[in-house]
């Protein structure tokens, strides 16, 4: 492994480390498409797109601890908004020979914006509940009178 790459990787490497859902260092593909609730060919997809990169022991993939980490990282950023390609671009900042600065100041900054967008998004959605339930309580009031109407 390169020096950048084992310098770089602190976040890779510490949600690996905090990671106590597990003491098993080498996973099947088998065992990370059950664990985290994906396809093989979603692996297999994120592999090829460079998101993870097991090492092959013939035809098998074995994908270790840090290899699990980085999919953690890849569904959490899916799962809050994230396109794979931006996952992909904070993924490679990992790669610069700056100490670190970079990435964790892109990271930081893609995560706040994110989280603001989230949280913008939370508002109007707040907001469509509470209009939907309007809408509800008036609809059921003229359904309930024209129920009434028609029992006469």
């Amino acid at each position: 492994m390169s020096e950048a790459l084992s310098v770089n990787n602190d976040i890779v490497d510490a949600v690996a480390a905090k990671d106590d859902s597990t003491k098993k260092t080498l996973f099947t593909i088998g065992d990370l498409a059950k664990e985290f609730g994906v396809t093989l060919r979603t692996l297999r997809f994120y592999e090829d797109k460079g998101l993870i990169n097991p090492r092959r022991d013939g035809m098998n993939r074995v994908y270790t601890r840090r290899d699990r980490a980085r999919l953690k990282l890849v569904l959490m950023g899916k799962r809050v908004g994230f396109s794979l390609s931006e996952i992909r671009d904070m993924l490679d900042l990992y790669d610069l020979r700056d100490g670190q600065v970079t990435q964790l100041r892109v990271a930081l900054s893609r995560f706040q914006g994110q989280i603001d967008i989230l949280q913008q998004q939370r508002r109007d959605i707040d907001q469509a509940v509470e209009e939907l339930g309007r809408t509800v309580e008036i609809v059921s009031g003229m359904l309930k009178e024209k129920e009434g109407d028609s029992a006469d």
